[in-house]
């Protein structure tokens, strides 16, 4: 989501998303090959699709705050593993909660 400042969505590789929050908060779900969920052991480059189509279980999940910097949840790193719906959502909700502490170009507050 490095292209677009506001508010939005993003498929990544196929394997997951991001959202991006209007504080500028932005959360990484991946589910697919090499991320830390049901599929980790599938082929990366090959199984994909069949990753997608198959589902998981759990979700690798990250978080990155307006400034770009990924931030550590309190498990001494920036990536959660094997996350399940319920806590994907907790990490959602969070994430929107946050005030934003970038200030826009101009924003003398």
């Amino acid at each position: 989501m490095k292209k677009s400042r506001g508010p939005g969505f993003c498929i990544t590789s196929g394997k997951g998303f991001h959202v991006r929050f209007e504080n500028g908060y932005v959360v990484s779900v991946q589910f697919g090959p090499g991320n830390y969920c049901d599929n980790y052991n599938m082929d990366i480059g090959e199984q994909e699709n069949e990753a997608g189509a198959k589902g998981s279980s759990t979700a690798e999940t990250a978080v990155w705050g307006p400034d770009g910097e990924m931030i550590d949840r309190g498990n001494g790193d920036t990536v959660q593993a094997h996350q399940a719906p319920d806590a994907v959502l907790r990490l959602l909700n969070w994430a929107a909660e946050q005030e934003s502490t970038v200030r826009a170009m101009g924003d003398e507050r």
